[in-house]
């Protein structure tokens, strides 16, 4: 089989996000008079979207309070807001992922990055990171619009690359990249060094799970 195209994760795959996240989010939860999370706990949480993040960094006491919802639409809100203000303090790309995915551009295989990160923000943190032009797509979360695990946010961007599932990898860190992946039948390749450990690819039947960027590029070159 010959892969055309790589459609990837954005937190915890091409970038280490997780020290901004954080602070966006603790700094909404304080506005709310709600207490912070360690950011090895935001790495459990993440990857359903923001206002599904804000209800989860809730105490569990509020999240079975009536109007638990509303409440965390609110916290949500003003994270976004907090995240768009400084969205690149602490982020910065895993070690060798600019270079893998410059390789990839070489070889002329077509990438995306699709997101449940608010689709402004994900713009501002790839355009900061990644020379202009490393992506031929980037998607994140958009009103009105399915998120991942969802497939059709697979398929439209599949439409714009001209690819096909058969011929994609999707690569992320958590099982909602993998349950994307199985839901559009496209390639489902984990990677380990993002925020959910090794045992939760496993678990949720990644095809094929790797270390290293580099190992991605070995990868793709012995198809």
């Amino acid at each position: 089989m010959k892969f055309k195209s790589l459609i990837f994760d954005l937190d915890g795959t091409l970038v280490d996000t997780i020290a901004d996240i954080a602070a966006s989010m603790n700094k909404a939860l304080a506005r709310h008079s709600f207490p912070p999370l360690i950011p090895s706990e935001y790495t459990q949480i993440v990857g359903w979207g923001i206002k599904r993040l804000a209800f989860l960094a809730l105490p569990l006491e509020e999240q079975r309070k009536p109007g638990a919802e509303e409440l965390a639409e609110a916290v949500a809100q003003d994270a976004a807001q907090f995240y768009a203000e400084s969205p690149l303090a602490y982020s910065k790309p895993y070690p060798g992922m600019l270079e893998a995915v410059a390789e990839l551009k070489r070889k002329k295989i077509k990438t995306a990055v699709v997101t449940n990160k608010p689709d402004p923000v994900a713009r501002l943190v790839m355009q900061g990171l990644f020379p202009l032009g490393s992506f031929d797509r980037i998607r994140g979360d958009q009103p009105g619009t399915p998120r991942k695990p969802d497939p059709s946010v697979i398929w439209d961007i599949l439409v714009e690359l001209d690819g096909t599932p058969k011929e994609t990898i999707l690569g992320g860190d958590s099982e909602i990249d993998v349950e994307t992946a199985h839901n559009s039948n496209c390639h489902a390749v984990g990677v380990s060094w993002g925020f959910r450990p090794r045992q939760v690819l496993e678990k949720a039947g990644a095809d094929r799970i790797i270390d290293t960027p580099e190992e991605l590029l070995n990868f793709i070159k012995t198809l």
